[in-house]
């Protein structure tokens, strides 16, 4: 394996990790759109082709359905 993928990994975990402790104060609203807008943006990407305007628009929607969903 190359440097550069493995200092990918690197950052993507890390990146992984800082955003797990930082969801620990959020209320489950908050939690739900983060979720959300993650895997709109996963869906967003794989339905574009990496698109970024696909990506960005998917993490939008999927965000706002997150936010929806858990509303009392």
């Amino acid at each position: 394996m190359t440097n550069s993928i493995k200092n990918s990994r690197m950052y993507i975990f890390i990146l992984l990790l800082s955003s797990l402790v930082a969801c620990a104060d959020m209320s489950e609203r908050d939690k739900s759109t983060a979720v959300g807008a993650g895997a709109g943006a996963l869906g967003g990407a794989i339905l574009t082709g990496g698109s970024p305007a696909g990506t960005v628009g998917g993490a939008a929607v999927g965000g706002y359905i997150g936010h929806e969903i858990n509303k009392k």
